[in-house]
């Protein structure tokens, strides 16, 4: 009866659940069964192991942790599990010896969730000491706690985060002290309209295309009112290009290459499809608020400083690009600021090797991203925070945005040969960050390292 209300009352509200109805799971139990889950039936048993496989699944996080996990519940349940894995959707089966059950299960949106996906770990870690010793009603229950965990943040607060973050990537891509100011601005209203549209559930076209365009109108604006004002160079509207880098699809891009290293094949091309849908609409969107405000990706105005100092403004502006991604996933401030401790080594390091070893900036993506794996697997032991929820944000900021839309700009004017090769230097950048992350893996956990 309140559901028809509602969707009577709210037009929008029917809509979403004609598209995407709910899954009543507390219809699997009973109120008042004292029957341990242990003891339950196949398809209550199935139920609990294809919602806790859902929910991490909605986490954002790879095919290899959702299936590990579901194996993990379904060996304590007694049960045999075989699962296939996409980007926003699972089928699996759960054999007892005698029957089997099959279902096939989707979520509506993916998203990134790590304060959700944390709980999750903390969940499956606990299971055969403490939830399976309880009934599925009771399960089901912990489990509906656990999916309340939203946003952490407000708009506001994720709109500061992007903007603290694409500030730092200002200066780690050359820019000065008006860039940083203006994509400050510019990123934060660009991803706090980002996150408002989201909350309402607006398609992944309309949220990009408007949140990009945004960060660049106001980065443009800002740009003039400085120039009548200050009378500062046109030459900062180089910095345009960083106010919309909040868009970047970090999380879908790493876990990508991670699903394709353990052959999982279907759910590492859904991710990868997803994130070059969200590069290639950012980057077409951008370059036409360019054409209309006639901004140019010319080169940043040099700086100049000394090796310390250099060196010291990496490390604060690459803490604040990670921290504010962390924040953007969800994280909580300990575990961002842990991330963010990782980043600002790694992404130094990854700087420092280009500026004085003379490395190509591939070789150097591939250290620095091998590094912050190691350091998140060595500070795992100690505080139990999710690998992926470390590594991920920590190399966010080596993401060659500025090189992926410098090679869409360069080809919507047909100068075909400067877009390939941007394009070129970016895709290189791009396999390397995943292939570090996963030999960082391999060397650190042996459960990753073996094909079983």
């Amino acid at each position: 009866m309140s559901t028809s209300k509602s969707s009577s009352s709210d037009p929008f509200v029917d809509i979403m659940e004609k598209n995407h109805m709910e899954i009543p799971w507390h219809d699997y139990t009973t109120d008042d069964s004292t029957v341990l889950i242990r003891d339950a039936g196949l398809i209550e048993k199935a139920s609990v192991i294809g919602r806790v496989g859902l929910i991490m699944l909605s986490c954002g996080t790879g095919a290899w942790r959702v299936r590990a996990s579901m194996n993990r519940l379904s060996r304590e349940l007694g049960l045999t599990c075989t699962v296939d894995i996409g980007l926003m959707s699972i089928e699996f089966n759960c054999f007892d010896g005698h029957d089997c059950v099959s279902q096939s299960l989707s979520i509506p949106n993916t998203g990134v969730n790590t304060s959700k996906l944390y709980r999750m770990e903390q969940f499956v870690d606990s299971f055969p000491d403490k939830e399976a010793h309880m009934t599925g009603e009771e399960i089901h229950k912990c489990l509906d706690q656990i999916e309340e965990i939203h946003a952490l943040y407000s708009p506001k607060t994720l709109g500061l985060a992007a903007a603290i973050a694409c500030c730092g990537f200002t200066f780690l891509l050359g820019g000065g002290l008006p860039e940083m100011l203006f994509a400050f601005v510019a990123a934060g209203i660009g991803n706090a309209l980002r996150t408002k549209l989201i909350k309402h559930h607006f398609t992944l076209f309309l949220n990009v295309a408007l949140s990009v365009s945004s960060a660049c109108l106001i980065y443009a604006l800002l740009l003039k009112m400085a120039e009548l004002a200050l009378h500062i160079s046109v030459l900062h509207e180089a910095g345009y290009i960083c106010s919309m880098l909040f868009i970047i699809p970090g999380f879908p891009f790493i876990t990508s290459g991670i699903d394709l290293s353990k052959l999982d094949l279907r759910s590492g091309l859904e991710r990868l499809t997803y994130s070059v849908i969200i590069v290639l609409v950012a980057t077409m969107f951008a370059w036409i608020m360019a054409l209309i405000l006639k901004l140019q990706p010319v080169d940043f105005i040099a700086i100049h400083l000394s090796t310390t100092a250099l060196l010291i403004l990496r490390l604060l502006t690459s803490f604040c690009g990670v921290f504010g991604f962390s924040i953007m996933f969800n994280s909580p401030v300990p575990m961002a600021a842990t991330a963010a401790a990782i980043g600002a080594l790694a992404n130094t390091l990854r700087l420092e090797l280009v500026d004085l070893a003379g490395l190509p900036p591939a070789a150097a993506a591939f250290i620095g991203a091998l590094t912050a794996g190691l350091l998140a697997s060595a500070i795992k032991q100690y505080n139990g925070y999710p690998r992926i929820s470390l590594t991920v944000p920590s190399i966010v900021i080596m993401v060659p945005g500025l090189y992926l839309y410098r090679a869409i700009y360069n080809f919507g004017i047909m100068s075909l040969t400067e877009a390939v090769s941007w394009f070129a230097a970016a895709a290189m950048i791009i396999i390397a960050l995943p292939l570090g992350l996963i030999f960082a893996r391999i060397l650190t956990d042996r459960t990753f390292r073996y094909c079983t």
